[in-house]
């Protein structure tokens, strides 16, 4: 399969380890750095998304995390101070996709259902608990629903699962120096 081009947007940073060292993996304290005291709450989504991706195997064993990719100019956010965007040229078969709005319901540690009928199925759980999925993920007293929400999430895998639009950013392992064909400041 043809290349692609991509975009990415990152910490400036990037672009001088890339000139030092030739590539770029995000790590853990990448994250703390950016999302500081937030980072916690983002890392159990992001472990598990490192631990089921379809591409594991392929994950460096520098690589802490994924790199988050946009497929259109347009879908990147708009640099801002101490950030840029890289344009990339890869081979799709680097990246995983990833639906936005089952990644959305992931972080807001969410039940992502199957269809109508288990949404419906979950929702009731949930009344006949008193609990919202967030409650019963963060707390120590709903063990079981919080099985059922993260067994949900393999879903995210699932391109026949669309629990609204079916827009896609991607991951990567790694950027490459070679790859990149512009930075935009």
């Amino acid at each position: 399969m043809s290349s692609i081009t991509v975009w990415t947007k990152q910490n400036e940073n990037v672009a001088q380890e890339l000139d030092e060292t030739g590539r770029y993996v995000a790590k853990k304290e990448y994250i703390y750095r950016d999302l500081d005291e937030h980072a916690h709450l983002v890392l159990e989504a992001y472990d598990w998304l490192v631990k089921n991706s379809p591409r594991a195997s392929q994950k460096p064993d520098d690589a802490e995390y994924p790199i988050w990719i946009s497929f259109t100019r347009e879908a990147t956010m708009l640099p801002g101070s101490g950030t840029i965007i890289m344009e990339l040229i890869l081979d799709p078969s680097l990246i995983t996709m990833v639906n936005i709005d089952k990644w959305g319901i992931i972080l807001n540690y969410s039940y992502i259902p199957a269809d109508v009928q288990d949404a419906e199925h979950h929702r009731q759980l949930l009344e006949q608990y008193g609990v919202s999925d967030t409650k019963a993920y963060m707390s120590q007293f709903y063990p079981q629903i919080k099985r059922k929400i993260i067994e949900s999430w393999s879903r995210l895998f699932d391109d026949s699962i669309i629990p609204g639009s079916n827009k896609k950013y991607g991951n990567i392992w790694e950027v490459k120096k070679e790859w990149v064909t512009q930075i935009i400041r």
